[in-house]
Formats: C-alpha cells, sequence, structure tokens
C-alpha cells in the first residue's frame, strides 16, 4: 500500500481491508470503520482516529508515535507487540483485545475501558490513566511509577508486586485493594495508612 500522507476521511469503511505494512503520516480519520482489517506492521505518525471501531482488526507488532486514538473501540483486536509510543487514548475501550507484548512508552490513556486486561509486567511509568476503567486486570509487577491514577476504577485488580511510587493516586479507594507487595513510597504509604483511618504522627 503507498504511504499516506495529510489524507482526510470521514465515515468512510475500510473493513476487511489489506493495509499490512501501511505508512500513515499526519492522517484524520473521523467516525471510520477498520474492522477486521489487517493492519499488522502498519505505522501511525501524528495521525488522528476519532471514534473509529477497529473491531477485530489486527495490528499485532504496528507501531504508532505521537497518533491519537481518540473514543475509539478495540474489541477483540489483536494488539499483540503492538507499541504506543506518546499517543493518546482517551476515551478508547479494549474489551477482549489481546494484548501480550503491546508496549506503552508514555502518554495519555485517560478515560480507556481496559477491564480485565492483561498487563503484568508492563512497563506503564508515566502514563496518564486518570478515570480509567482498570477493574480485574492484571496489573502484577507492573511498572506505573508516576503514573497518573485519579480516580480508577481498580476494583478487583491483581497488584501483587505492582510499582506504584511517585504515581498519583487522588481519588482511589485504597482501603478496598488488596496491596500485598505493592511498593508505595512515602506520600502514597501516608495515603494508605489515612484510607485505615490511622493517625499520622510525624515528632
Amino acid at each position: 500500500m503507498p504511504e499516506r500522507v495529510d489524507q482526510e476521511f470521514e465515515d468512510a469503511s475500510f473493513d476487511s481491508y489489506d493495509l499490512y505494512e501501511a505508512v500513515m503520516r499526519n492522517c484524520r480519520f473521523t467516525r471510520c470503520t477498520f474492522r477486521d482489517a489487517d493492519l499488522e506492521e502498519a505505522v501511525t505518525r501524528a495521525c488522528w482516529f476519532i471514534d473509529c471501531d477497529f473491531s477485530g482488526a489486527r495490528l499485532n507488532s504496528s507501531r504508532h508515535d505521537v497518533s491519537a486514538f481518540t473514543t475509539c473501540r478495540f474489541a477483540s483486536a489483536d494488539l499483540q507487540s503492538a507499541h504506543f509510543e506518546e499517543c493518546k487514548l482517551t476515551g478508547s475501550s479494549f474489551l477482549d483485545a489481546r494484548m501480550a507484548g503491546m508496549t506503552i512508552r508514555g502518554g495519555d490513556w485517560s478515560y480507556v475501558n481496559l477491564y480485565k486486561a492483561d498487563l503484568r509486567n508492563r512497563d506503564l511509568r508515566g502514563v496518564r490513566l486518570a478515570e480509567a476503567t482498570l477493574e480485574s486486570c492484571n496489573l502484577e509487577k507492573a511498572d506505573l511509577r508516576r503514573a497518573d491514577l485519579t480516580n480508577a476504577n481498580l476494583r478487583d485488580a491483581r497488584l501483587r508486586g505492582v510499582d506504584l511510587r511517585e504515581s498519583i493516586l487522588d481519588g482511589i479507594d485504597l482501603k478496598s485493594l488488596t496491596l500485598r507487595g505493592v511498593k508505595l513510597d512515602i506520600v502514597g504509604a501516608i495515603a494508605l495508612a489515612r484510607s485505615h483511618e490511622a493517625v499520622i504522627d510525624f515528632e
């Protein structure tokens, strides 16, 4: 497929398209569908995907640099070994998506739905996950240092060994979480103590 540069699409269907190794730069897609499309090893750079549907699409080994996927749907999509570098995924949903080996480097993943996602051992340092649905996620041994988890839903998440040092935990009910083996800095430890109504005395 030839490289797409500076192109715009609205309400277009790319369902079942062969976009293997496609390269897209500075393109904008609004309300487009990529259902069951082959985007394996595709590359996007500074692209916008707004309210697009990637259900069932194959994005394994794809790479996305400073691109945005806002309020997009990735239901049952294959994202294995996909790479997102400083991308914006606000409001997108990944229900039943396959994410083994997927890497995330920074970016804004606020309001995403990652219900039951397997994110074990992932490097999520500095990622913004404010208001994200991480319910029932497996986050064991994930590195969430400096991540923004403001008001994130961590109900029933598996957190053994997760690193939460320097992360923002505002609005999270720490008392309701199982934090065995979790790494906390002094701020997080104080927040945890206060969630259990402990009296903090620095004298």
